[in-house]
């Protein structure tokens, strides 16, 4: 099976080439031309923002520059989520790259005026390395499928600590992603994050499954978790790694919030097992991919906080997968679950 492209949106490159090597020619060094190459969409990833590869290369007085970079833009018409926090985004790229403890691509660029690419954007580095890709899903084919059990635990090991590292970025230095008011952070800002989702998909079609799965989950909510920083799409899908098998960066910074240390530990578990575990949807276990138990063991170690709790935060997260799951069937024109299987997914009778 070929990999396919998965994109919200596309356009023309080549004009898209000649857009970017103008607007870059008042960014770089000394204003002169740049040129624009391999333009490109990657592949099998990818379903809320464009996203765009390219190389970038002018001349500094008498050097030559070369720079790899990717083009983000904001989405138009196909929104996945109610927040808009494309601002935010880069901002915490910023903030995470400039602490260094979290491999993040080293943000360039930000551009707000939407006369340029039709919406504002930001250009930041292009990494090198390997992505384990939803479409075909990694666990079936491609290149962690065919690695051995002892790469696979290295690659799980680097994740794992990566999304641990998140947890050591000081709150108060993420002050621009506070919630509004009564849901500034901490479980509450989450919270009301997904009732607002949730109303937002009603404005479409009622959704009495998601209204009863939220109403139970607010009968055994807990009062508060350790506090922390939200990625919001935690999982190795989103992460690049080296030939070594080592994380080069953590990607997709779309819905960062402070909600609180267990909603990515809560997201990668799931999406572990899901895609990976012994129990996967998929039927293919990855050996050597280290179960959940281990996962919580290494994060806590490496956090420094506790998971107690976590289980309530795994049903959180069945429920955030399904309202997203529920709008970008709305966008596509075609469910992508019935009623019964959300029902399934969600628990609810």
């Amino acid at each position: 099976m070929s990999e396919v492209i998965v994109a919200p949106e596309t356009r023309d490159l080549e004009k898209l080439a000649l857009r970017l090597a103008y607007w870059l020619s008042g960014k770089v060094p000394g204003g002169g031309p740049v040129a624009i190459t391999n333009l490109a969409y990657p592949r099998g990833a990818g379903q809320s923002h464009e996203t765009i590869l390219f190389d970038a290369s002018w001349m500094d007085g008498t050097k030559t520059v070369e720079q790899g970079c990717v083009v983000r833009i904001k989405p138009r018409a196909f929104t996945v989520f109610p927040d808009d926090l494309f601002v935010e985004q880069y901002r915490v790229m910023k903030l995470l790259a400039e602490d260094g403890a979290v491999r993040v691509a080293r943000p360039l660029w930000f551009e707000k005026n939407p006369a340029i690419l039709g919406n504002p954007f930001f250009v930041m580095e292009k990494k090198q390395g390997r992505v384990p890709v939803s479409i075909p899903p990694y666990a079936r084919q491609g290149w962690l499928r065919e690695a051995t059990p002892e790469q696979r635990r290295r690659l799980w090991r680097g994740a794992v600590e990566q999304l641990a590292l998140i947890q050591h970025v000081p709150v108060a230095a993420a002050d621009f992603l506070e919630g509004p008011a009564g849901a500034e952070r901490g479980l509450a800002q989450e919270w009301d994050k997904y009732e607002r989702f949730t109303a937002w998909l009603e404005e479409t079609a009622p959704q009495p499954v998601l209204r009863d799965a939220l109403a139970r989950l607010a009968a055994t909510r807990p009062t508060q978790g350790p506090e922390g920083l939200v990625w919001g799409d935690a999982r190795i899908g989103n992460m690049m790694f080296d030939e070594h098998f080592d994380v080069v960066a953590v990607m997709d910074w779309e819905q960062p919030s402070l909600g609180g240390a267990l909603h990515d530990l809560a997201w990668f578990c799931t999406l572990a097992e899901t895609m990976h575990g012994r129990n996967s949807s998929h039927g293919a276990h990855l050996e050597g991919m280290g179960t959940r138990e281990e996962t919580i063991a290494l994060w806590e170690q490496v956090s420094g906080k506790s998971a107690q709790g976590l289980d309530w935060y795994e049903e959180f997260t069945h429920f955030k997968m399904t309202c997203t799951g529920v709008r970008l069937g709305h966008l596509r024109g075609a469910p992508i679950m019935d009623e019964g299987m959300m029902r399934q997914r969600l628990k609810v009778a």
